[in-house]
């Protein structure tokens, strides 16, 4: 059964044309009813173009709203689609579990790795589950659980990143949410295994970066990837939400400008009209680009890995 299809407010013109579509397919259905194979095939053509041209002139702020939509694939997706005898290892040791962050160890390509994201949920039950992608501290402890698990035994660690940001509540600084944030960046820092991390929605903030300091990160053609969200930074500079366009704009959080400016290195492509709209497409490309990177650092030693992810980030900034 089709699922039904969620449009950005962007993409109206795109809805209608395709409403009309399974409109006349309906029709085309019924018993006796005329060929209508010719205007089905004109509309088709007349929607993918449509698409094709919202697409190719996307604004920082629909590329926003497309990072956030619903249907776009999320950890889960990836990590079943790419890793095989997936095994998920839950809590920190310290304090308890934390479903923001999931983690555990499988088979990348027949190759032992460890995996690690955050899952924001599909459905309002796994959303609350999930705490919509945003970790406590529990949750950045237990990746470091993980990490120097791998490390330990010479796995690569791939991270998928997909959040607002790390919870903001009082419970979780109570907690320690600033020294558990730090402290899973300096875990990355010191890995002496390759890490690739991959942004597939948004890269909020600490909350990203967290798990995101790796020797190679990637971006999904329409991910985001900033400090503070558009609306947050909106309601700082100007005391209005409702500019978080411009503040999207201001802040360069598109992955072609992040690549441009150095932050990231490298594009994964996306179907026209998102990822969502072709899920098997965007964890091929993903699973091709987390090869790639993975082979760069083949036959370095500990030393040499570490020393090149210190490099890149020290570098960040010195060649604008």
């Amino acid at each position: 059964m089709a699922v039904m299809r969620s449009y950005l407010d962007f993409e109206k013109p795109v809805a209608e044309l395709e409403a009309k579509l399974e409109e006349l397919k309906a029709l085309g259905q019924r018993d006796g009813a005329v060929s209508i194979s010719e205007e089905v095939g004109r509309l088709e053509a007349k929607a993918a173009q449509a698409l094709a041209e919202i697409y190719a002139a996307l604004t920082p702020w629909q590329k926003t709203q497309v990072a956030r939509h619903p249907q776009r694939p999320h950890f889960v997706d990836y990590c079943a689609g790419l890793i095989e005898e997936f095994t998920p290892l839950a809590g920190d040791r310290t304090f308890g579990e934390d479903e923001a962050i999931l983690g555990g160890f499988g088979r990348f390509r027949g190759r032992p790795v460890c995996v690690i994201g955050q899952e924001k949920g599909a459905t309002t039950e796994t959303r609350l589950r999930h705490n919509f992608g945003m970790a406590k501290p529990e949750g950045y402890r237990k990746a470091v659980r993980l990490m120097e698990t791998a490390d330990r035994f010479g796995l690569p660690v791939i991270a998928f990143v997909d959040t607002a940001g790390a919870f903001p509540g009082i419970e979780a600084e109570e907690r320690g949410q600033a020294e558990a944030i730090a402290r899973s960046t300096e875990a990355c820092l010191a890995l002496g295994v390759p890490n690739v991390a991959v942004v597939i929605g948004e890269g909020g903030s600490g909350g990203a970066i967290a798990i995101a300091t790796a020797n190679r990160v990637l971006m999904l053609e329409h991910a985001i990837y900033s400090v503070i969200s558009p609306e947050g930074a909106a309601s700082i500079l100007w005391r209005d939400q409702g500019r978080a366009h411009d503040a999207a704009t201001a802040m360069k959080i598109t992955a072609q400008d992040l690549l441009r400016l150095g932050i990231i290195d490298g594009i994964v492509p996306e179907a026209t009209g998102g990822a969502h709209r072709d899920r098997a497409a965007a964890l091929d490309a993903t699973g091709e680009a987390v090869a790639r990177a993975l082979a760069e650092f083949e036959g370095l030693s500990r030393d040499e890995i570490r020393d090149r992810r210190a490099q890149k980030f020290l570098e960040i900034g010195r060649k604008l």
